[in-house]
């Protein structure tokens, strides 16, 4: 009895079997998520951008303020790799004065701008990367007293360096902080006025700005 009964349970179960199997809910899979693809920067660039700049000078006399305007660039891409070329301009107000009695005087950049390379590497949305190449700026010094007053405009030309960060924050969106240290040829002012001129000597300003790029 015991061998029957068992052999009828087993014959059961087996006949059971596929029913159950048939019961079972299907197994589902689950696609894994898609890896987001690491952002190029290669290709052409416009954006805005702004900062500070303050002459690099012991002299509590010295040209400091703000500036802002817009970018223009172009990168390649290898690998990690990103090196381009990136050009910018910007209308400024930096500037010193200098009050005695009866007399005033003001030296001001009332525009600035460089054409540099660029050469980094990146990590994942980020770029590091250093920069240098061609500045310039447009000077204007002036100067009133006893009636009279003077005013003439140079452009200043010379060399920067300096290096940046630049993250790539949404689909051809990125946002940057640059430094660049800037350093303009001497210029002779008033030299139609005064006799041998006002030579200027070298400017040197350390200067600081953020900007935000649109990626084509």
């Amino acid at each position: 009895m015991k061998k029957l009964l068992l052999t009828t349970v087993g014959l059961a179960a087996l006949g059971m079997a596929p029913a159950i199997a048939a019961d079972l809910p299907a197994r589902t899979y689950t696609k894994a998520p898609a890896i987001a693809p690491l952002p190029t920067w290669a290709g052409f660039y416009i954006g805005a951008m702004g900062g500070y700049a303050a002459e690099n000078t012991s002299d509590p006399v010295k040209i400091k303020g703000g500036f802002g305007g817009g970018t223009v660039g172009y990168n390649w891409q290898s690998g990690i790799y990103v090196f381009g070329i990136e050009a910018d301009a910007a209308g400024a107000d930096i500037s010193a004065t200098a009050n005695f009695p009866g007399f005033s005087a003001e030296d001001k950049l009332r525009a600035l701008g460089t054409v540099r390379g660029r050469f980094g590497f990146t990590y994942q949305q980020v770029l590091f990367y250093g920069t240098g190449g061609f500045a310039w700026a447009d000077e204007r010094a002036s100067g009133a007293g006893l009636g009279v007053s003077l005013s003439e405009t140079k452009t200043r030309t010379g060399w920067t360096a300096g290096g940046g960060m630049e993250v790539m924050f949404a689909p051809h969106w990125s946002v940057k902080g640059e430094y660049l240290y800037r350093s303009f040829d001497s210029e002779n002012f008033f030299a139609g006025t005064i006799p041998g001129g006002i030579d200027s000597g070298k400017l040197n300003i350390h200067s600081g700005q953020v900007g935000v790029n649109y990626h084509f």
